[in-house]
């Protein structure tokens, strides 16, 4: 990706600084790196390479977090039917504390109140239910910011870039050399493409996460409907 984005800006820079008058002032391939291009970018690429680590440490975090929880609960739930209809709870807390998911800390919330009426349970599963979403959506709000925030940075780069090299036409006498140009083009350019790149990852690992994490959602609304269902069953 990186390699495509400088042969981009390799071939911008030839036509800025190719002139009628001087065609061998071409830049090459071996007078820009990475890292140059890094530096033309100016002050606004630290903010834009903030978001970017933030953007890949949330897109991890919540990645092995979503992929630990995202179980069938269809065999957990067999077991716990099992032991309420032999009036075993005791051993249906421990198989929930055993299953480390977000469904299971719900359903040992409802084992804890059986005994109970079934409005308690229930207000009871939904309200552990709302805990359990509120700490699996957490940071995801900061990464879809990091999705908005990359290219309005990268932009901004893109706006100080031009204002320096209309400064620089404004303070020159006489014929103006492309060369003078060069570095208020070269951190227009540069910003723009990192803030794009930001963005659009940052977006793409957003909606990737999101869809996780509804599966799980809905993975918890399974399992307390089916276990409310077994509570309502005649004994």
């Amino acid at each position: 990706m990186f390699q495509t984005i400088i042969s981009v800006l390799l071939q911008l820079n030839e036509v800025a600084t190719t002139t009628a008058e001087d065609a061998a002032t071409v830049v090459t391939h071996k007078d820009v790196t990475l890292i140059s291009l890094i530096q033309a970018g100016g002050w606004i690429m630290i903010p834009i390479f903030l978001c970017s680590f933030f953007a890949i440490y949330v897109t991890v975090e919540r990645y092995l977090t979503y992929r630990k929880f995202d179980k069938n609960p269809q065999a957990f739930l067999d077991k716990i039917k099992s032991y309420v209809v032999q009036g075993d709870i005791k051993s249906a807390q421990m198989q929930c504390e055993q299953v480390d998911t977000p469904f299971s800390r719900m359903i040992s919330k409802g084992l804890s109140k059986i005994g109970t009426p079934l409005n308690t349970i229930e207000a009871s599963i939904e309200n552990v239910g709302k805990i359990e979403v509120y700490g699996l959506e957490k940071n995801l709000a900061l990464l879809a910011s990091i999705a908005a925030l990359g290219p309005m940075l990268g932009f901004l780069g893109t706006v100080t870039g031009m204002i320096q090299a209309f400064i620089a036409i404004s303070q020159e006498e006489g014929t103006i050399s492309p060369k003078l140009l060069s570095a208020g083009m070269y951190e227009a350019m540069v910003t723009t493409v990192a803030g794009l790149i930001v963005g659009i990852i940052a977006l793409a690992a957003y909606n990737y996460l999101v869809g996780k994490l509804q599966r799980i959602i809905y993975q918890m609304e399974f399992a307390s409907i089916e276990f409310l269902e077994l509570l309502q069953q005649p004994k």
